[in-house]
C-alpha cells in the first residue's frame, strides 16, 4: 500500500473515532466543536454559522490581507524570535539549523522538512537527538513548485520550516500537551481569537510510518501542520505501533510572517528590503488595488493543483474584472521580480552549506533555478547585480542565520562561474535554434525538456528566437517542476563494498582490531565460522575492502591471505589454503606491514588533500568520493572549476606544510549525537555513515572526518605528498589524483629517469639532474600537449588550435629544458606512452 491510499485509509478509520486519535480533549475545553465540510474534511471551529474547513479552495481565497489581525509587530526574523522564546517558557530547547545540503543521509541531496535533520537515526530510536522535546528555524530546499513562484504568492523553492518536535516512548508522548503548546502559539504568539482558528483532522504518511496529524489555518491560509507518528507498517501489512512515537510538527515560518505582516505577498512580508530594492532595480510599481483583487484568488493558479491552467487563468482573470493578457501582463513581470529574491535566497543557502550547481544531481536543481532567474532579468532587461541580490538577503537574514554573511565572496566567486556558463550556453543557443526552425522540426514540450537537459538552453530563449521566424512555441506553466524531476541523487561511484552472499545467519559482529593503531599488526582470534576458504573470526586486525580503501594482506595461522571483505557487520578472510582450520580453533594473524603501511598513508592523505583543497579554493570543497591502491590514490571534490596548474601546486605545497607539521591523528569512537555536537555535519565527507556510533579521525585544526580507514598516528608519517594531475570527471567534480610516501618516492623517481632521458635526448642535461620542482612542473606540461595532440587526433579541436593552444605550453617547457619547439614536440610524443593520463 502506497503512502497515499495509507493516508486515506487511516484518515478515514481516525475520522469515526476522533477521541482516540485527536486532542478533541482540549478542543472542547476552548469551545471548539466538530463540523464536516463540503470537501469531506472533519473541522473544528468556535464558530456555530461557519460552513467550511477554511481551505482557501473553501473558503474563497486568501481572506487576510490588510485584515492586521496580529496586533504585536513582527517582521520575518522576528517570527522566530518570538517563537523560540515562548516555546523555550514550555520546556522545549530552541536549537541552530542544520546544513540544508543533507550529507548525513543517502536517500536526498537536500533537507525537505525540519524532520529531515533526525531521519533516520533520531526517529528510529537508535541516537539521542540534540535536544527532546525542541524547536529548529530549518531552512529547506523543494523544487516540485518553481513554476508557482511568484505566480501565487505564497509559493517559494526555500523555506524555512519551523520544526516543534518531540521523540519518546508510547508511556511519555503526551499528544494533547502537544497540541496545546501548539495552540498557545496560535492564540497567544500571533494573538488570534479562537474564532479566528479552524483545525482540520487529517492524517500522514510516509516511509512506512503514518499517524494523525493536525492542521491550522486562519482566513484561508495554512500556519502549520502537527503531525503525530506512531504507526509503522509491518513487511505483512500489519500495523503496530511505534517504540518510540515522534511529534513533528512543520510551520511555515513564511507564511506565519507574511500572516503577521498581511502584506500584498508572501514576499514582501519574507524579504521585505530585498523586495524594495528589486522594485527600485526594475522600476516596478504595484498597483496595489489590482493586487488585492487578484491575491483571493491566487491560489487557483497553483499548476500542481489545476487540470487546465489557462481555464484558471481565466476563471481569475473574470473574478478579478480584467482580460487575461491584461492580468498576465500584471502579473508575470512581477513574478519574475520575486522568482529573482527566492531563487537567490536558496542559492545563497545551499552554496553557503557547501552545495554546487551542476548538471548533476541536486546540483542541477540549482543551476535551473539560477538560470531561471538570469532568465527573467534577460527577458526584461533589468539591470540587476544577482551577486548584490545575494549580500541584499545575506544582511537581512543576519540576525537569524549569521553564518551566511561569513562566506559572501566564496558564494560570489560561484555564482559568476555561472553566469559565465550561462552567457556561453546563451552564446551557442542561437546557432541551435537556428538549425532546428530551419528544419521545421516540431518544438514541443518534449523537445524543449531535451534542449534544457542536454544543452542547458532555456525555453524562454527558444521561444524568441522562434518569435524571430514567426513561429509559436509554447512552454508548458509546469516547465521546471518536470525538469527538476528528471535527476536524481547517484550513488558514490567508488564505494568499494563487496556484496557477499554468503550464509552467516546467527554469526556475531566481528571486532575490528585496526581502528587505533595501524601498527598493531599480528593479533589472535578465534575462528567461527568457515565457508568453503572463507574464514571468519571473533575479532580481527585485518581491514576489509570498504570505504574506498583496498583490504590488507598477510597470514593467518601462516595461511596466505587472499581477500578480506565484510558482509553486513561480519568480516570474512578469503584464504589460499584452509587445511588444518577448523571451528573453535585459536589462531594467529600477521598484517602485512609494507602494504598496511602504504594505504594508510594514502588514505591519511586523502584527508590532508581534501583539507588543503578546501583552504586554498574554499569551503564549498567536500569529497564526492575517494579511492586508495598500494601504487596512487585518488579524491574526488566538489568545485565548479577545473583546476589551474597554480592552484594544483598550492594545494600540493599546503597538503605537504600539513604533513611538515608533525600533527598528532586522533581516532575516537562517539555516539552519533555527540560526534555532530562536537563536530558539526561537515564530519560525513564522501557519502553517509551508517550506525549510531562513529569513528571520527581528527586532525587538529585541520581536517575532521567520520571514517572507519586505517590512519596513520601522525601527519609527519605520510611523507611527502606529490599530485600527479587532477581533471574534471563530472560538472562540480574534480578528481585529483596523487601519491604519498614510498609510493610518492617511487613516482619521482620515474618520473625523474623520463626527464633525464629527456634532457639527454635534447642535448641539454648536463652534469646536474632537474630539481624534482622543475621535473613536476614539466612532467604537468608533457601531459598538456599530449592531451591536447589526443585531442587533435580525435578531430575534437582542429590541427590549428591544437598548434595554437600548445605554443604557451611548449615555450615554458623551454624555458626549464632550453631547446627547440620542433625537436621538443617530437621528443615529447616518443615518450607520451610512459604518461599516466
Amino acid at each position: 500500500m502506497g503512502d497515499k491510499e495509507l493516508k486515506r485509509e487511516f484518515k478515514a478509520i481516525a475520522s469515526k473515532d476522533p477521541d482516540k486519535y485527536y486532542a478533541t480533549s482540549v478542543l472542547k475545553e476552548n469551545g471548539f466543536m466538530r463540523k464536516l465540510c463540503k470537501c469531506g474534511t472533519s473541522f473544528w471551529t468556535v464558530n456555530h454559522d461557519q460552513k467550511h474547513c477554511g481551505d482557501p479552495a473553501c473558503a474563497g481565497g486568501f481572506n487576510f490581507i490588510g485584515k492586521g489581525l496580529v496586533k504585536e509587530e513582527m517582521d520575518y526574523v522576528g517570527v522566530w524570535d518570538k517563537f523560540a522564546k515562548h516555546f523555550q517558557k514550555l520546556g522545549y530547547t530552541p536549537i541552530k539549523r542544520y546544513p540544508v545540503v543533507a550529507r548525513w543521509r543517502d536517500d536526498t541531496d537536500f533537507v525537505q522538512a525540519s524532520i529531515y535533520d533526525f531521519q533516520p537515526y533520531v526517529v528510529s530510536g537508535e541516537v539521542k537527538p540534540p535536544a527532546n522535546p525542541l524547536v529548529v528555524p530549518q531552512f529547506c530546499l523543494r523544487f516540485n513548485d518553481i513554476d508557482n513562484v511568484g505566480i501565487t504568492g505564497a509559493h517559494f523553492t526555500g523555506f524555512v520550516m519551523i520544526g516543534q518536535h518531540a521523540f519518546m516512548p508510547p508511556k511519555e508522548f503526551n499528544q494533547d500537551q502537544y497540541f496545546r503548546d501548539i495552540h498557545s502559539w496560535v492564540s497567544k504568539g500571533l494573538g488570534l481569537p479562537n474564532n479566528e482558528i479552524t483545525y482540520h483532522e487529517d492524517a500522514w504518511a510516509g516511509g512506512g510510518n503514518f499517524g494523525p496529524c493536525m492542521e491550522f489555518f486562519s482566513r484561508g491560509l495554512e500556519l502549520g501542520n502537527q503531525v503525530y507518528m506512531q504507526y509503522e507498517v509491518l513487511p505483512n501489512g500489519e500495523k503496530k505501533e511505534l517504540n518510540l512515537k515522534v511529534l513533528d510538527m512543520g510551520m511555515g515560518h513564511e507564511r506565519n510572517a507574511w500572516f503577521a505582516k498581511a502584506s500584498a505577498t508572501s514576499y514582501e512580508a519574507v524579504f521585505p528590503t530585498v523586495c524594495k530594492k528589486l522594485y527600485s532595480a526594475t522600476g516596478l510599481k504595484v498597483d496595489q488595488n489590482l493586487m488585492k483583487k487578484f491575491l483571493p484568488y491566487a491560489s487557483y493558479l497553483n499548476v500542481d493543483e489545476v487540470d487546465n491552467i489557462d481555464k484558471a487563468w481565466q476563471m481569475v482573470a473574470k473574478k478579478v474584472g480584467i482580460s487575461v493578457k491584461e492580468l498576465k501582463d500584471f502579473i508575470q513581470p512581477l513574478s519574475g521580480v520575486y522568482s529573482i529574491g527566492d531563487h537567490t535566497r536558496s542559492l545563497l543557502v545551499a552554496l553557503n552549506d557547501g552545495a554546487l550547481p551542476s548538471n548533476v544531481g541536486g546540483g542541477y536543481n540549482l543551476r535551473v533555478i539560477l538560470r531561471r532567474a538570469l532568465s527573467f532579468i534577460d527577458r526584461y532587461g533589468w539591470d540587476i547585480d544577482y551577486i548584490k541580490v545575494a549580500e541584499w538577503h545575506a544582511d537581512y537574514l543576519k540576525n537569524l542565520f549569521p553564518e551566511l554573511r561569513e562566506n559572501l565572496n566564496e558564494v560570489a566567486e560561484i555564482l559568476k562561474v555561472e553566469k559565465t556558463k550561462y552567457e556561453n550556453t546563451k552564446q551557442k543557443s542561437s546557432q541551435i535554434v537556428e538549425r532546428l526552425i530551419s528544419s521545421k522540426e516540431k518544438i514541443d514540450s518534449a523537445k524543449l525538456m531535451n534542449l534544457y537537459d542536454s544543452q542547458g538552453i532555456s525555453p524562454e530563449i527558444i521561444r524568441e528566437e522562434a518569435a524571430k521566424q514567426k513561429i509559436k512555441v509554447n512552454i508548458p506553466d509546469d516547465f521546471y517542476a518536470k525538469v527538476a524531476e528528471l535527476h536524481e541523487k547517484k550513488e558514490q561511484k567508488h564505494a568499494t563494498i563487496k556484496k557477499g552472499k554468503l550464509d552467516l545467519e546467527g554469526i556475531k559482529e566481528t571486532e575490528g582490531l585496526y581502528f587505533d593503531d595501524w601498527k598493531h599488526l599480528k593479533f589472535g582470534g578465534k575462528i567461527v565460522k568457515m565457508i568453503e576458504n572463507n574464514v571468519v573470526l571473533d575479532q580481527t586486525g585485518f581491514y576489509p575492502t570498504s570505504g574506498g580503501q583496498l583490504h590488507d594482506l598477510g597470514t593467518i595461522n601462516s595461511k596466505q591471505v587472499l581477500d578480506v571483505f565484510k558482509q553486513g557487520s561480519v568480516i570474512l578472510h578469503k584464504l589460499k589454503d584452509v587445511a588444518g582450520l577448523k571451528v573453535g580453533k585459536d589462531v594467529e594473524g600477521v598484517i602485512d606491514k609494507d602494504r598496511r603501511k602504504q594505504l594508510s598513508q594514502h588514505h591519511t592523505a586523502t584527508h590532508i588533500i581534501n583539507a588543503a583543497a578546501r583552504r586554498i579554493l574554499g569551503r564549498h570543497i567536500n569529497q564526492a568520493g575517494a579511492k586508495k591502491t598500494m601504487d596512487k590514490a585518488h579524491i574526488d571534490l566538489t568545485h565548479y572549476n577545473s583546476l589551474t596548474e597554480e592552484e594544483i601546486k598550492k594545494i600540493e605545497v599546503e597538503a605537504n606544510k600539513i604533513v611538515n607539521e608533525d600533527i598528532p591523528i586522533k581516532k575516537k569512537f562517539y555516539t552519533r549525537d555527540e560526534a555532530e555536537k562536537k563536530y558539526g555535519m561537515t564530519i560525513y565527507q564522501g557519502g553517509a555513515v551508517p550506525g549510531d556510533s562513529l569513528r571520527i579521525v581528527e586532525i587538529p585544526e585541520v581536517e575532521v572526518e567520520a571514517c572507519g580507514g586505517t590512519h596513520l598516528n601522525s601527519t609527519k608519517e605520510v611523507g611527502e605528498i606529490r599530485i600527479l594531475k587532477a581533471s574534471k570527471i563530472q560538472d562540480g567534480v574534480i578528481r585529483v589524483v596523487f601519491t604519498a610516501g614510498r609510493a610518492a618516492k617511487k613516482e619521482e623517481a620515474c618520473q625523474q629517469d623520463i626527464l633525464n632521458e629527456l634532457c639527454k635526448e635534447l642535448d641539454c642535461f648536463g652534469k646536474e639532474k632537474l630539481i624534482p620542482a622543475r621535473a613536476d612542473e614539466l612532467f604537468r606540461l608533457w601531459k598538456k600537449v599530449v592531451k591536447k595532440k589526443k585531442e587533435a587526433e580525435k578531430k575534437l579541436v582542429s590541427t590549428e588550435e591544437f598548434d595554437s593552444s600548445c605554443d604557451e605550453i611548449i615555450s615554458k617547457t623551454c624555458e626549464i629544458l632550453r631547446t627547440q619547439p620542433e625537436h621538443l614536440v617530437k621528443t615529447v610524443m616518443r615518450f607520451k606512452s610512459e604518461l599516466d593520463m
